[in-house]
């Protein structure tokens, strides 16, 4: 039996059937992905999530290195006040022009903000605390919503992909970032208390959808932190899997003292341990959005 659904799977797919992976379904090895002949319109995705911690930054950072690895444009847009995501690639975010400066024009060519990273093929708009003044200055702009979108008009034809790393919260700066997008991407702990948050950021995403952004469309939701030693995780991934079906990635991102340790350094996990589980993972990420069509 398990073998016929198996070789039927191979057949739908076009790609290489192994055992059942940590979601319940047929693993399947994503082909590396053909080179581009071009380059842009870029395809814009928020990762979002209104909880803090569950590997918002790291996918931003680590999934945009895996494209850029692959020969894809990646525009990454720090819209944190943190400053994580500039922070975790080495990039200078004080005293230079940011995405707050542009949000409030005060900076008007969004190509002065961007800076290259290490990694070729990835560039950065970094952010800092003043970010977090923004919706206050904002509230009486006019069609403050989609103050993100005319910035992001500038650059989108020289990147094949932007990602936008939102902060832990469903204020006008999450309501900008969906705006802007084409596509959320919901990184998701794999803990209880992670889980009852998504169901009001999918009400969001809709109220979003029909009122400011027809085209916006959920990504995917990828697992994140999942511990296959315990059954908390494995029982959160099952029950997020039985809600949300195809919706949620077939790639799980583990838990690892690697991430941290990349942050440090600067570095996306790629470059920090490239031979690590948590560097394929994120490879394996880039690939099944690519084979999705999530991103060219």
């Amino acid at each position: 039996m398990t073998a016929k659904r198996n070789e039927t799977a191979e057949q739908l797919t076009g790609f290489e059937v192994a055992p059942n992976g940590p979601t319940g379904r047929p693993r399947t090895v994503f082909a590396v992905p053909a080179p581009l002949r071009g380059h842009g319109p870029a395809r814009i995705i928020s990762l979002c999530n209104q909880k803090g911690g569950v590997g918002k930054t790291t996918t931003a950072i680590s999934l945009g290195a895996a494209l850029a690895d692959y020969g894809r444009r990646v525009l990454a847009v720090d819209f944190d006040p943190q400053g994580a995501l500039s922070a975790g690639l080495g990039i200078a975010s004080h005293d230079v022009p940011n995405i707050y400066d542009l949000m409030l024009g005060t900076v008007k060519d969004a190509k002065e903000a961007i800076q290259q990273t290490a990694t070729p093929n990835l560039d950065v708009i970094p952010a800092n605390i003043d970010l977090s003044a923004a919706e206050v200055h904002l509230v009486n702009e006019v069609a403050r919503e989609q103050i993100l979108a005319r910035v992001l008009r500038q650059v989108k034809d020289d990147y094949d992909v932007i990602l936008i790393d939102c902060q832990p919260s469903l204020g006008l700066l999450t309501v900008n970032a969906l705006t802007a997008a084409h596509g959320v991407l919901i990184p998701l702990e794999c803990e209880f208390f992670a889980l009852r948050g998504v169901a009001l950021l999918v009400e969001t995403i809709d109220k979003v959808k029909d009122r400011l952004n027809p085209a916006l469309e959920l990504d995917g939701i990828l697992a994140t932190m999942y511990d296959s030693r315990t059954l908390h995780s494995r029982e959160v991934l099952e029950r997020v899997v039985e809600t949300f079906g195809d919706k949620v990635f077939e790639t799980v991102i583990g838990r690892t003292v690697k991430f941290p340790d990349a942050s440090v350094a600067g570095a996306p996990i790629t470059q920090f341990a490239p031979d690590h589980q948590a560097a394929e993972a994120y490879r394996q990420l880039a690939r099944e959005l690519i084979t999705r069509g999530a991103i060219a």
